[in-house]
Protein backbone atom coordinates (compact mmCIF):
# COMPACT_ATOMS: atom_id res chain seq x y z
CA UNK A 1 0.00 0.00 0.00
CA UNK A 2 2.77 2.43 0.80
CA UNK A 3 4.42 1.29 -2.77
CA UNK A 4 1.48 2.78 -4.30
CA UNK A 5 1.15 6.02 -2.57
CA UNK A 6 4.94 6.54 -3.19
CA UNK A 7 4.24 5.84 -6.65
CA UNK A 8 1.23 7.98 -7.37
CA UNK A 9 3.26 10.70 -5.40
CA UNK A 10 6.08 10.37 -7.65
CA UNK A 11 3.96 10.38 -10.67
CA UNK A 12 2.33 13.92 -9.57
CA UNK A 13 5.57 14.85 -8.94
CA UNK A 14 7.06 14.24 -11.99
CA UNK A 15 3.53 15.68 -13.93
CA UNK A 16 3.55 18.64 -11.80
CA UNK A 17 7.30 19.59 -12.76
CA UNK A 18 7.11 18.38 -16.61
CA UNK A 19 3.71 21.14 -16.80
CA UNK A 20 5.83 23.69 -15.15
CA UNK A 21 8.53 23.35 -17.30
CA UNK A 22 6.27 24.10 -20.50
CA UNK A 23 5.06 26.46 -19.22
CA UNK A 24 8.49 28.02 -18.56
CA UNK A 25 9.45 27.13 -21.94
CA UNK A 26 5.96 28.47 -23.77
CA UNK A 27 6.53 32.42 -21.76
CA UNK A 28 10.65 32.30 -22.94
CA UNK A 29 9.52 31.85 -26.29
CA UNK A 30 6.64 33.84 -26.36
CA UNK A 31 9.08 36.43 -24.64
CA UNK A 32 12.21 36.16 -27.07
CA UNK A 33 9.60 36.50 -30.00
CA UNK A 34 8.06 39.92 -28.37
CA UNK A 35 11.73 41.26 -27.95
CA UNK A 36 12.52 39.71 -31.87
CA UNK A 37 9.30 41.73 -32.90
CA UNK A 38 10.41 44.90 -31.42
CA UNK A 39 13.81 45.33 -32.34
CA UNK A 40 12.69 46.89 -35.00
CA UNK A 41 10.22 49.39 -37.09
CA UNK A 42 9.99 50.59 -40.19
CA UNK A 43 7.60 53.71 -41.31
CA UNK A 44 6.95 55.17 -44.89
CA UNK A 45 5.63 58.81 -44.60
CA UNK A 46 4.12 60.28 -47.99
CA UNK A 47 3.30 63.72 -47.88
CA UNK A 48 2.12 66.63 -49.93
CA UNK A 49 5.37 68.84 -49.10
CA UNK A 50 8.22 68.99 -46.39
CA UNK A 51 7.60 71.22 -43.45
CA UNK A 52 9.83 71.41 -40.69
CA UNK A 53 9.87 73.32 -37.82
CA UNK A 54 7.62 75.95 -39.71
CA UNK A 55 9.58 75.63 -42.77
CA UNK A 56 9.05 74.46 -46.24
CA UNK A 57 12.07 72.85 -48.15
CA UNK A 58 11.76 72.20 -51.24
CA UNK A 59 8.59 74.06 -52.80
CA UNK A 60 5.40 72.79 -52.82
CA UNK A 61 6.66 69.34 -54.18
CA UNK A 62 5.24 65.74 -52.90
CA UNK A 63 7.78 63.98 -50.60
CA UNK A 64 8.94 60.38 -49.66
CA UNK A 65 10.31 59.88 -45.94
CA UNK A 66 11.23 56.73 -44.73
CA UNK A 67 11.86 55.85 -41.19
CA UNK A 68 13.85 52.62 -39.58
CA UNK A 69 14.49 52.42 -36.09
CA UNK A 70 16.03 49.56 -33.77
CA UNK A 71 15.81 49.03 -30.70
CA UNK A 72 19.53 48.26 -29.31
CA UNK A 73 18.56 47.77 -25.76
CA UNK A 74 15.66 48.85 -23.33
CA UNK A 75 16.77 52.30 -23.34
CA UNK A 76 18.52 52.93 -26.48
CA UNK A 77 17.30 53.61 -29.90
CA UNK A 78 19.08 54.15 -33.02
CA UNK A 79 17.33 55.81 -35.91
CA UNK A 80 17.36 56.44 -39.80
CA UNK A 81 15.55 59.23 -41.45
CA UNK A 82 15.18 60.26 -44.82
CA UNK A 83 13.71 62.44 -47.30
CA UNK A 84 13.28 63.82 -51.18
CA UNK A 85 11.08 65.44 -53.71
CA UNK A 86 13.06 63.90 -56.46
CA UNK A 87 13.76 67.39 -58.05
CA UNK A 88 17.25 68.48 -59.09
CA UNK A 89 16.88 71.54 -60.43
CA UNK A 90 16.05 75.61 -59.62
CA UNK A 91 14.46 77.93 -59.55
CA UNK A 92 14.33 81.91 -58.43
CA UNK A 93 11.53 83.43 -57.05
CA UNK A 94 11.55 87.13 -56.22
CA UNK A 95 14.95 87.54 -57.08
CA UNK A 96 16.31 85.63 -54.84
CA UNK A 97 17.89 81.84 -54.86
CA UNK A 98 16.21 79.04 -53.68
CA UNK A 99 16.25 75.42 -54.11
CA UNK A 100 13.63 73.76 -56.08
CA UNK A 101 15.00 69.90 -55.24
CA UNK A 102 15.61 68.94 -51.46
CA UNK A 103 16.90 65.61 -50.01
CA UNK A 104 18.14 64.68 -45.88
CA UNK A 105 19.53 61.78 -44.45
CA UNK A 106 19.44 61.59 -40.85
CA UNK A 107 21.08 59.36 -38.23
CA UNK A 108 20.00 59.47 -34.54
CA UNK A 109 20.35 57.92 -30.94
CA UNK A 110 17.81 57.73 -28.71
CA UNK A 111 18.08 57.07 -24.70
CA UNK A 112 15.34 56.69 -22.58
CA UNK A 113 16.23 58.30 -19.27
CA UNK A 114 12.91 57.94 -17.77
CA UNK A 115 9.23 57.28 -19.17
CA UNK A 116 8.55 60.96 -19.50
CA UNK A 117 12.17 62.01 -20.28
CA UNK A 118 14.72 61.02 -23.40
CA UNK A 119 17.77 62.72 -24.89
CA UNK A 120 18.08 62.30 -28.40
CA UNK A 121 21.38 63.50 -30.81
CA UNK A 122 20.51 63.57 -34.29
CA UNK A 123 23.15 64.36 -37.27
CA UNK A 124 21.83 66.16 -40.49
CA UNK A 125 22.88 65.57 -43.36
CA UNK A 126 21.49 67.64 -46.43
CA UNK A 127 23.92 67.44 -49.13
CA UNK A 128 22.61 70.19 -52.25
CA UNK A 129 20.87 67.90 -55.32
CA UNK A 130 23.35 69.34 -57.83
CA UNK A 131 27.15 70.92 -57.36
CA UNK A 132 26.88 74.61 -55.88
CA UNK A 133 29.98 76.83 -56.02
CA UNK A 134 31.05 76.93 -51.97
CA UNK A 135 29.41 74.24 -50.57
CA UNK A 136 30.91 71.05 -50.02
CA UNK A 137 28.62 68.48 -50.02
CA UNK A 138 31.82 65.53 -48.07
CA UNK A 139 29.62 63.82 -45.32
CA UNK A 140 31.97 64.26 -42.57
CA UNK A 141 32.62 68.05 -43.40
CA UNK A 142 31.44 70.36 -40.41
CA UNK A 143 32.29 72.81 -41.07
CA UNK A 144 31.23 76.44 -42.32
CA UNK A 145 31.00 75.51 -46.02
CA UNK A 146 29.32 71.96 -45.29
CA UNK A 147 25.76 70.89 -44.83
CA UNK A 148 25.90 69.15 -41.81
CA UNK A 149 24.69 69.56 -38.06
CA UNK A 150 24.59 67.94 -34.95
CA UNK A 151 21.18 68.55 -32.73
CA UNK A 152 21.02 67.93 -28.78
CA UNK A 153 17.93 67.52 -27.88
CA UNK A 154 15.92 67.40 -24.73
CA UNK A 155 12.14 65.40 -25.30
CA UNK A 156 9.74 65.19 -22.58
CA UNK A 157 6.35 62.65 -23.08
CA UNK A 158 3.83 62.36 -20.22
CA UNK A 159 1.43 59.74 -22.28
CA UNK A 160 2.85 57.50 -20.11
CA UNK A 161 1.13 59.19 -17.12
CA UNK A 162 -2.08 59.96 -18.79
CA UNK A 163 -1.51 63.52 -20.02
CA UNK A 164 -0.95 63.79 -23.58
CA UNK A 165 1.48 66.49 -23.56
CA UNK A 166 5.04 66.72 -25.01
CA UNK A 167 7.66 69.44 -25.57
CA UNK A 168 11.52 69.51 -27.01
CA UNK A 169 14.24 71.51 -26.53
CA UNK A 170 16.65 71.29 -29.19
CA UNK A 171 20.40 73.17 -29.09
CA UNK A 172 22.64 72.78 -32.49
CA UNK A 173 25.93 71.71 -31.11
CA UNK A 174 28.04 70.80 -34.14
CA UNK A 175 27.96 71.65 -37.66
CA UNK A 176 27.26 74.35 -40.22
CA UNK A 177 25.63 76.78 -37.39
CA UNK A 178 27.97 79.69 -37.60
CA UNK A 179 27.23 83.54 -36.66
CA UNK A 180 30.27 85.93 -38.02
CA UNK A 181 31.11 89.57 -37.09
CA UNK A 182 29.95 92.45 -38.69
CA UNK A 183 32.53 92.48 -41.40
CA UNK A 184 31.55 88.40 -42.31
CA UNK A 185 34.27 87.18 -40.89
CA UNK A 186 35.27 85.24 -37.28
CA UNK A 187 33.08 82.28 -37.26
CA UNK A 188 31.47 81.02 -33.99
CA UNK A 189 29.34 78.66 -33.37
CA UNK A 190 25.96 80.03 -32.52
CA UNK A 191 24.12 77.02 -30.63
CA UNK A 192 20.75 77.89 -31.91
CA UNK A 193 18.25 76.62 -29.48
CA UNK A 194 14.68 76.04 -30.37
CA UNK A 195 11.85 74.52 -28.04
CA UNK A 196 8.86 73.52 -29.05
CA UNK A 197 5.12 72.43 -26.59
CA UNK A 198 1.90 70.36 -27.79
CA UNK A 199 -0.77 68.73 -26.42
CA UNK A 200 -2.33 66.02 -28.09
CA UNK A 201 -6.19 65.79 -27.57
CA UNK A 202 -6.61 62.31 -28.11
CA UNK A 203 -9.98 60.34 -30.21
CA UNK A 204 -11.84 63.89 -29.49
CA UNK A 205 -14.43 63.37 -32.67
CA UNK A 206 -14.56 59.83 -34.56
CA UNK A 207 -11.61 58.27 -33.56
CA UNK A 208 -9.50 61.01 -35.11
CA UNK A 209 -6.81 62.92 -32.42
CA UNK A 210 -5.78 66.07 -32.98
CA UNK A 211 -2.37 67.95 -31.45
CA UNK A 212 -1.46 71.36 -31.25
CA UNK A 213 1.65 72.78 -31.08
CA UNK A 214 3.75 75.81 -30.87
CA UNK A 215 7.19 76.40 -31.63
CA UNK A 216 9.65 79.25 -31.30
CA UNK A 217 13.42 80.03 -32.33
CA UNK A 218 15.45 81.92 -29.40
CA UNK A 219 18.95 82.98 -30.90
CA UNK A 220 19.00 82.64 -34.20
CA UNK A 221 21.96 85.22 -34.82
CA UNK A 222 23.65 82.67 -37.49
CA UNK A 223 20.07 82.29 -39.52
CA UNK A 224 20.03 78.33 -39.68
CA UNK A 225 16.32 79.57 -39.79
CA UNK A 226 16.28 80.82 -42.95
CA UNK A 227 12.80 81.81 -42.42
CA UNK A 228 12.81 83.43 -38.97
CA UNK A 229 13.88 86.48 -37.30
CA UNK A 230 17.20 86.99 -36.91
CA UNK A 231 17.50 89.52 -33.53
CA UNK A 232 14.49 88.41 -31.73
CA UNK A 233 12.55 85.40 -30.11
CA UNK A 234 10.56 84.25 -33.32
CA UNK A 235 7.51 81.99 -32.98
CA UNK A 236 7.90 80.00 -36.20
CA UNK A 237 5.87 76.90 -35.81
CA UNK A 238 2.34 77.33 -34.95
CA UNK A 239 0.59 74.04 -35.87
CA UNK A 240 -3.29 71.97 -35.52
CA UNK A 241 -2.76 68.42 -37.26
CA UNK A 242 -5.91 66.05 -37.06
CA UNK A 243 -4.66 62.10 -37.65
CA UNK A 244 -6.82 59.24 -37.78
CA UNK A 245 -4.69 55.91 -37.89
CA UNK A 246 -6.08 52.37 -39.56
CA UNK A 247 -5.01 49.24 -38.54
CA UNK A 248 -4.50 46.86 -41.72
CA UNK A 249 -3.36 44.25 -39.79
CA UNK A 250 -1.64 43.12 -36.44
CA UNK A 251 1.63 44.88 -37.42
CA UNK A 252 0.46 47.02 -40.02
CA UNK A 253 -0.97 50.73 -39.18
CA UNK A 254 -2.11 53.57 -41.66
CA UNK A 255 -2.67 57.16 -40.25
CA UNK A 256 -4.09 59.68 -41.98
CA UNK A 257 -3.25 63.22 -41.26
CA UNK A 258 -3.95 66.87 -42.18
CA UNK A 259 -1.78 69.29 -40.95
CA UNK A 260 -2.75 72.84 -40.96
CA UNK A 261 1.61 74.99 -40.02
CA UNK A 262 1.28 79.03 -39.66
CA UNK A 263 4.97 80.93 -39.60
CA UNK A 264 4.52 83.75 -37.49
CA UNK A 265 7.84 85.19 -37.63
CA UNK A 266 7.62 89.01 -37.76
CA UNK A 267 10.67 89.11 -40.48
CA UNK A 268 9.53 86.22 -42.43
CA UNK A 269 10.95 86.43 -45.78
CA UNK A 270 9.35 82.20 -46.59
CA UNK A 271 8.91 82.79 -50.38
CA UNK A 272 6.21 80.35 -50.03
CA UNK A 273 4.38 82.28 -47.53
CA UNK A 274 3.16 81.79 -44.05
CA UNK A 275 0.44 79.10 -44.22
CA UNK A 276 0.70 75.80 -45.34
CA UNK A 277 -1.60 72.81 -45.65
CA UNK A 278 -0.06 69.48 -45.13
CA UNK A 279 -1.45 66.14 -46.24
CA UNK A 280 -0.12 62.99 -45.57
CA UNK A 281 -0.40 58.77 -45.47
CA UNK A 282 1.61 56.58 -43.27
CA UNK A 283 2.56 53.05 -43.30
CA UNK A 284 3.89 51.58 -39.95
CA UNK A 285 5.47 47.95 -39.99
CA UNK A 286 6.12 47.25 -36.29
Amino acid sequence: MKVAIRIVIANLFIMFNANLYAQTVVAAKDSIESKKESKFEFNVDLLTRYLWRGQCWGGDYAVVQPTITYAATDKITIGFWATSNFKSDYFYPDGETSYKGYQEIDFNINYQVSPFLSIQLWDYYWPSVSRVEGVDNGFFNYGKDGVKTVDLMFVLDFSEYKLPLYATLSTLVAGNDFRYDSNGENPKQNFTTYFEAGYTFEELYKKVSFDVLAGVVFNNDAAYYSYADYDRTSLINLSLKATREFKLSERIFMPVSLNYIHNAAKDNTEVFGRNFLVTGVSFNFK
